[in-house]
């Protein structure tokens, strides 16, 4: 027979557990990882808009953007 102890299947367990936990503190830093750039692009994609209101001297559009831009800061405290 091919049964195995009950030790065996205790360490077993152990194992898996300890593989679940590995993989799920690497999907949440592959998350996070993710999440910062994509908001350092969100980021610099509002600075060339409000640099480009400056050069146009549109102020409106310069409030605007820079509005969402301390929204954004906030948010993520940066």
């Amino acid at each position: 027979m091919n049964e195995k102890s009950y030790t065996e299947l205790m360490k077993l367990g152990a194992m898996k557990r300890n593989r679940m936990k590995e993989n799920f503190v690497q999907d949440l830093y592959i998350d996070m990882l993710l999440s910062e750039i994509q908001l350092k692009v969100e980021k610099e994609k509002l600075l060339r808009k409000i640099d480009m209101a400056i050069d146009t001297r549109d102020k409106r559009s310069f409030f605007l953007l820079s509005n969402k831009l301390k929204d954004i800061n906030k948010r993520f405290g940066t």
